[in-house]
């Protein structure tokens, strides 16, 4: 992957992009009674085979919104959908439901956050990875179980000859997890996409998942979308990352990067709120100040502007003027009125320091 996300002109010009996942200014709106809630607001990204996206944010933010749009999960009675989304040189935003249904499972996937409310509680697991299967492929129902079985047990499953014809309430968490980690991968899917696949387990486990969705990635060559509360996670695993806020992309980058030159007062916020364990701290943790905004009525300017302490070395601009994500180094972007110059000073001078 390039680490950068495609130029604010290139979206709606309809052409097919180079990249294997690209998201072009994508919007997804919710009618309510009390308002418009602006979930995703304008979003851009891509991603290659073989790289891993890691997706952050507080919740709201709009993470796991886009990942439900992507798979073309959003029933369009409620839901205000449009930019572009493209997949492998198809546009999903504009194809009938029948075509995106045929891609999702052997095209794309998802690990959904909790499996057990994901998985039908009526019937055996085994039973549910077999119907995923015969849904993309051909074959009888004794070959259908047998792939089953044999992709139970390379997601570490024990005995999975025998675990095939339990229900998910017989599993723990963490197997559960497996599980459904099985399932989304039992047709081979070129894009994954892992909505919090570690919470609620034990650190443990939560190791035993992040190694196989990375041994599996190899396997497959798959495109990994991985949305997680967790910068330790998106450290451990992801080749890029995406930092939302209000719907927003507000800083796109290499991890690297991100984690050792940070370009938003957001991100700062963020890694300023992040535990450490490698060396010991001089400051407390630096929480966030104030609250996430209503995503129906998201502040003018920035949307960040009422919780930042640097807001006001921006004038009015911040009340104002919405800042674009524009490329301030190579690969990494930022949507930040500060000037380029101030925001080192600031990320060297003054945070750095305490984290």
């Amino acid at each position: 992957m390039t680490g950068t996300a495609p130029a604010a002109e290139t979206a709606g010009t309809g052409d097919a992009p180079a990249s294997f996942l690209e998201v072009r200014d994508l919007k997804i709106h919710f009618p309510t009674d009390d308002g418009l809630v602006k979930s995703v607001d304008g979003l851009s990204f891509q991603l290659e085979r073989g790289r891993t996206l890691g997706i952050v944010g507080e919740s709201g933010s709009g993470k796991s919104v886009t990942s439900l749009g992507i798979l073309g999960l959003h029933n369009k009675r409620n839901a205000d959908v449009s930019g572009e989304i493209w997949l492998d040189g198809k546009e999903l935003v504009g194809a009938s439901q029948a075509e995106v249904r045929r891609l999702r499972g052997r095209n794309m996937s998802m690990i959904f956050q909790d499996p057990l409310s994901s998985m039908h509680p009526f019937y055996t697991v085994g039973h549910q990875i077999i119907e995923a299967y015969r849904v993309h492929n051909d074959v009888s129902k004794a070959v259908a179980r047998k792939h089953a079985i044999d992709m139970l047990g390379r997601v570490g499953i024990p005995k999975p000859d025998k675990r095939v014809d339990d229900y998910p309430h017989l599993f723990s968490g963490g197997m559960r997890q497996r599980a459904m980690i099985a399932m989304a991968l039992s047709c081979d899917p070129e894009l994954l996409i892992a909505d919090e696949p570690t919470t609620a387990l034990d650190v443990t486990v939560q190791a035993q998942i992040l190694d196989l969705i990375r041994d599996l990635q190899q396997e497959f060559n798959s495109a990994v979308i991985m949305i997680t509360h967790d910068l330790g996670v998106v450290a451990e695993l992801a080749d890029d990352i995406l930092v939302m806020y209000a719907g927003r992309a507000a800083e796109y980058a290499a991890v690297d990067d991100a984690f050792h030159r940070p370009l938003h007062p957001y991100t700062w916020g963020l890694l300023g709120s992040m535990p450490r364990l490698d060396r010991e701290r001089s400051e407390r943790l630096l929480p966030i100040e104030g609250s996430p905004p209503s995503l129906i009525n998201v502040p003018s300017g920035c949307a960040f502007h009422p919780r930042c302490p640097y807001s006001e070395l921006n004038g009015d601009r911040s009340t104002t003027e919405r800042p674009e994500l524009i490329e301030l180094e190579p690969g990494h972007k930022a949507a930040c009125h500060l000037p380029l110059e101030k925001r080192r000073e600031i990320w060297n001078d003054e945070i750095r320091a305490k984290l």
